[in-house]
């Protein structure tokens, strides 16, 4: 579950946040999603006046030390991913019992919606949005880190038609070891054979289930389904995932063959990671045509759907994976000159107007334009068939060595050679081409090649002690982009300045990168305790420890006399950043209450009239009334006033 808004907002029941502002910045306005883990809400950063997505653990988890440290993974994680398709995180932190993230907001729906209302989509629109989830998942894997639950919930679709994947919240480090006793977390229509089988998660993990989510959109139906879980598993470990086609008849056996590579059994037979499958995709746009790429999908596709299969789960793992026949890859490439990140075309194009037959006016024109026209056609026929023209071939990711061979093999020559960084593209492997692949030239004309320098490193700069804007302005100034700030108690840092980073200094990145950073809250102060003083002691006393105060405005009714603290923020033995802001309110003296009359009552009639109130009861049975039950008197009359949590003597005879 990301940082999203759902077609429909669940009112129906009220929550407490809504209304509320975590952490005194984020004022909570409306709840939008919920999940096994956390519930994401609208929020608006009440400091920087912006709408975000505020996704808050649920109270009862954060006593779990490990859903709160995923939990933190999950922010850290996505803080280094500077992608325009991932869903970005700004701020996480504490208050109270809530553990939260302030997440970007994307106004718009998931691609589960989109597939429950549309069943099959298009092939142009299903590779539009694979396409930048993709780019997304390959600068996670580049960068280090596995999603393990990739699934429509987690891909989101803005009104402005962005794609962007969401909800790291079982993200892994791709040297973690993953594997677990006996179970493995997951969503069972999207994991991978070795996943059910030992529990191991890296690149080629992600890479089968965006194979799923492209068989999804093709057909509109999941490629396993059965009655219960155990069953989804036991095809995944057995059956292959059948080809689109067998379907939806007619579609393109480029399509099948992008589902066969993605979703192959043996990881080995899949693409290493999400840059490799990227780059079969946009080879197999390259050969489809427009009628292919937009060819409508049979309405009947549309299915009923089970969220059962959706859910993230805890699931037993299997004993055994067969190994299939190795798969063969199309070495055929696109041209990489084309955007990485394409918006989403959701909608089918309008369809054609039929072209106009336009009659030759008869006359001596007319024979003149005749005779152009067979002349003009003879000649280009005589081009054609003497070998004049041909057409660049794809050369994206081969070697200048390999290119110059396709180049020659199609009588071209390597014309300029030059090279530029790319994220996605390894180094000394080609980017474009000019002309591009696919456009007519003359025979033995020159193609000019950029080949990759690879991603564009940087060094993460020293920051350690500067003050956070100069920390940002640094990162800047190196090509980097400050990340998301974390805040700790530090004895030797000032208050306000960087502790450390992460990646740490000196510590290579791709330009761009994320950097985040700790920022000192100071010298820890534990705080004295005042309720009950006088409000000139208790700012005394609070400054001496190295606080500041604030008087709250409103006063309320308490055990203490009027003038005096009625309550502190933070509270008692509760730890404060030095220099940080203590909130004292003041009371108004105890809330007096008519007194119950009970004389003549028996003593259990009496303690409940006189609890119920809000008094507290004491019993005098001296010595007449050991034996007694009923009451004689009251030391305050009944009708009388007195402060409400008080205790009440009963007399007993």
């Amino acid at each position: 579950m990301g940082a999203r808004r759902l077609s429909c907002v669940d009112t129906t029941l009220q929550d407490p946040l809504v209304g509320q502002v975590l952490d005194g910045r984020y004022r909570v306005d409306a709840r939008i999603a919920v999940g096994g883990m956390a519930t994401v809400y609208r929020a608006v950063d009440t400091r920087l006046d912006r709408i975000l997505a505020l996704k808050v653990m649920h109270p009862s988890l954060a006593a779990d030390v490990s859903f709160v440290e995923r939990f933190i993974r999950e922010a850290k994680s996505v803080a280094r991913l500077a992608h325009p398709n991932v869903v970005q995180v700004f701020d996480q932190g504490t208050d109270g019992a809530y553990v939260y993230l302030a997440m970007e907001y994307v106004a718009g729906c998931t691609l589960r919606d989109v597939l429950r209302e549309r069943g099959a989509l298009q092939p142009r629109a299903a590779l539009d949005i694979l396409e930048p989830v993709l780019a997304a998942l390959g600068a996670a894997h580049r960068a280090g880190f596995v999603h393990r639950d990739m699934k429509p919930e987690n891909v989101l679709i803005g009104d402005d038609g962005r794609v962007k994947v969401a909800d790291f919240g079982l993200v892994r480090a791709v040297d973690t070891v993953t594997n677990t006793t006996g179970t493995v977390l997951g969503t069972v229509s999207y994991l991978a054979p070795e996943q059910i089988e030992a529990g191991t998660a890296d690149p080629r993990v992600d890479v089968y289930a965006c194979g799923i989510l492209l068989y999804e959109m093709l057909t509109g139906e999941k490629p396993h389904d059965g009655d219960s879980p155990a069953i989804v598993l036991y095809k995944h470990l057995h059956d292959d995932v059948p080809p689109p086609s067998a379907t939806v008849p007619g579609m393109a056996y480029e399509l099948d063959e992008l589902v066969a590579s993605g979703t192959a059994r043996d990881p080995e037979a899949r693409p290493h990671d999400a840059v490799a499958l990227l780059a079969q995709v946009r080879a197999a746009r390259g050969r489809l045509g427009a009628e292919q790429l937009d060819a409508v999908p049979p309405q009947a596709l549309t299915a009923e759907h089970d969220n059962a299969g959706d859910r993230t789960s805890v699931i037993p793992r299997a004993l055994t994976v067969p190994r299939p026949l190795p798969v063969d890859e199309d070495e055929g490439r696109d041209d990489a000159a084309d955007s990485l990140h394409r918006t989403s075309r959701l909608q089918s194009p309008p369809p054609l107007p039929p072209r106009r037959r336009t009659a030759l006016r008869r006359g001596p024109m007319a024979i003149v334009v005749v005779v152009l026209l067979v002349l003009g056609a003879g000649t280009g026929v005589w081009y054609i068939n003497s070998g004049q023209f041909t057409k660049v071939p794809p050369l994206l990711a081969k070697t200048e060595e390999e290119a110059a061979d396709r180049l020659a093999d199609a009588g071209l020559d390597v014309g300029q050679v030059k090279e530029a960084y790319s994220d996605t593209v390894e180094r000394g492997t080609v980017i474009s081409t000019d002309p591009k692949a696919g456009a007519r030239i003359r025979s033995h004309d020159s193609v000019s090649l950029t080949l990759s320098k690879g991603p564009q490193t940087v060094r993460v700069p020293d920051l350690d002690g500067y003050p956070l804007d100069n920390a940002r302005s640094l990162l800047e100034d190196e090509g980097l982009e400050p990340g998301m700030v974390t805040r700790e108690f530090s004895g030797t840092v000032p208050r306000g300045s960087v502790i450390s980073t992460e990646p740490g200094k000196g510590t290579k990145v791709r330009a761009s990168s994320a950097v985040a950073l700790t920022v000192s809250k100071g010298r820890p102060v534990s705080v004295p305790e005042v309720v009950g003083d006088d409000v000139t002691d208790a700012r005394a006393a609070l400054q001496r420890a190295g606080l500041e105060v604030k008087i709250a405005t409103e006063r309320v009714n308490s055990p203490h006399d009027a003038g005096r603290v009625a309550r502190q923020t933070p509270g008692v033995g509760r730890q404060a950043a030095e220099g940080s802001t203590v909130t004292l309110t003041l009371s108004k003296g105890p809330e007096m209450i008519a007194v119950p009359d009970v004389v003549g009552d028996s003593v259990d009639e009496a303690k409940e009239k006189l609890e119920g109130a809000g008094f507290g009861v004491k019993e005098d049975r001296g010595l007449l009334g050991l034996f007694g039950d009923t009451v004689k008197g009251q030391s305050v009359d009944g009708g009388d006033t007195a402060p409400k949590g008080s205790t009440i003597t009963i007399e007993i005879r």
